[in-house]
Formats: structure tokens, sequence, C-alpha cells
């Protein structure tokens, strides 16, 4: 890679990491976006440094991926913000002078709604009769508390023991950003991970185990595609015919605190959305579901 290009990129990650606190997967997101653009340029416009850049390079290289690629709507975006970081950034240190955010305008994203399970589903799932043994302990643990907090699969994998506020029946989360909030986990999942507690997760301890909450057979934390595994396996075995992952409870999560009179407010903090503006999607889904019972059951429907 051109170091010029190289240089803006890691100086704008930099920024990014330190000022905006983005993770790791959104770092390394931005980076391929913008080290794909420097690429682009150094093929289609040899010598071109990030100063001399102009609205005409950005929009070829935006329809190039659009075509070339068939690139979705919300690819696209990915893109697209990732470019505007870089030349705001560039902007404001002064080593560009044009705005280019207007050359840089999101994609439209048809607003595709979250899927959910019914109430009827999720019982059948949480009811599934697991075995006493460690690891059934830690399954039913660890299903109680995707429906009843809401986490991100991330954000179970890394909660630790000291993040369990049992008297409370609440979890101390490290979410996006590494932002902090307190969310509650109810009476069931309370009783369920001190059940995990008490007799399960001792029996897996093993001499290198480390402070995590939920721990695998091998006596380590759990990754995000083992519990991916869990839950498909144990929604599988409960019959449940959808397709099912972690974050399908996670949007059943909200989606029955809203149908239920849950504040939206309420329901954006426990979920740990920067923006209300992401959790009013699940608005859309209470409406749809809200339609579809009138159309079944209203008599001039």
């Amino acid at each position: 890679m051109n170091p010029v290009w190289e240089e803006a990129i890691e100086s704008c990650l930099g920024y990014l990491a330190t000022e905006k606190s983005h993770a790791v997967n959104t770092q390394l997101i931005n980076r391929i976006a913008l080290e794909s653009f420097a690429a682009w340029i150094e093929k289609n416009h040899p010598g071109l440094a990030p100063a001399t850049v102009t609205e005409n390079e950005i929009g070829t290289f935006l329809r190039a991926q659009r075509t070339a690629k068939r690139l979705a709507p919300a690819s696209m975006k990915v893109i697209v913000i990732a470019l505007r970081h870089l030349f705001d950034h560039l902007k404001r240190e002064g080593l560009i002078e044009r705005d280019f955010r207007t050359a840089l305008d999101l994609p439209r994203l048809d607003r595709l709604l979250p899927e959910t399970l019914t109430e009827a589903e999720v019982n059948q799932l949480l009811s599934f009769d697991l075995p006493e043994t460690p690891l059934g302990l830690r399954d039913r643990a660890l299903l109680e508390v995707l429906y009843a907090s809401g986490l991100r699969a991330g954000e179970i994998v890394s909660l630790r023991l000291e993040n369990v506020l049992r008297e409370d029946k609440l979890l101390r989360v490290i979410g996006k950003g590494n932002k902090e909030r307190l969310v509650p986990m109810g009476e069931k999942a309370a009783a369920a991970v001190d059940r995990w507690l008490a007799r399960g997760r001792p029996l897996l301890v093993k001499p290198k185990t480390g402070g995590e909450l939920f721990l695998g057979g091998h006596g380590r934390r759990l990754t995000t595609a083992r519990i991916w595994q869990i839950v498909r396996d144990i929604a599988a075995l409960a019959g449940i015919r959808k397709k099912i992952w972690p974050h399908l409870l996670r949007h059943s999560f909200a989606t029955h605190l809203l149908s239920h009179g849950a504040d939206l407010r309420a329901i954006q903090e426990m979920l740990g959305h920067a923006s209300l503006a992401t959790t009013q999607i699940y608005t859309h889904v209470d409406h749809a579901r809200l339609r579809e019972i009138h159309r079944r059951f209203h008599p001039r429907s």
C-alpha cells in the first residue's frame, strides 16, 4: 500500500479507537473498507494522495463496488461510513479542506424487521428438560440470561463472576465501545445462574480457569461460536422448527417487553443502544404483530 494512504488510514483508525472507543470488530471492518479504497486508488489513479482525492474518484469507487461486487445496501453503508470517518479525520487534522459529506450520502436501506420468537416458542425452548449435569446447568443458565437480559453473544462470553450482582439480580455488562450498563436478569434467570455457580461451574474449574462466568467443558471461557451451537442444538431438541441463533433471543426480549407495555427508553438502556432510533425498530415489529392480530380476528378485517 502507498505509505501516504497507509499513514492516513492508521491515523484515522487510531483516532477512532482512542477517541470514539470503537470496538475491535468495528476497527477491523473499517480497516478492510479503507484498505480496499486505497488499493482501488493505487490501481486506477496511481500517485493520487488523500489530499487530492475528489468527489469524482469517490463516486466512481462506490459505483464500482456496487456493480462489480453486487453489494447490498447494508454492505455499501459500511463502506460509506468508513470513508466518512477517513475524510472527516483528514479534514479535522487540516490535511484536506473539502467536505465530502455530500459525496458520501448513505444508501437507503430497506427497513428489515428483526425476526423474533413467539412467547410460546420461548417457553418451549426454556422449558426443555436439560440434565442436572455441569454442562446442563450451564446451558440452562445461558439460555435464561440470553432471553431475560437481551445480551449479545459477545457480551455473554465476556461476563465475569464479579459482573453478577446476585442479591440485586443484576448483571454489569460491558457492551459496544466499552460502555458499561446494568441489566436486570429476573427471578428465573437469577435462580438458574445460582444453580450453575453452586453445582455446575465448580466442577469445570481447572488450574488455568479465569474469572469468566460461563465455562466450556475444558474449563476455559466459551466462544461466541459455541454459544450459537448450544442455542441451535437445544432449540432442535426442543422441537422448534425455526432457525434459531442467540441474537434472535435478544430481538425476542425487546419485542416481548414492548408488547407488554415497557417504555422504549428503558428497553434502549437495557439493550445498550447508543441511539433511540436503533431501538425504534421494535415498534415496527410490534405494529406488525398488532396488524396481524387485527387481520385474523376483527370481523370486518
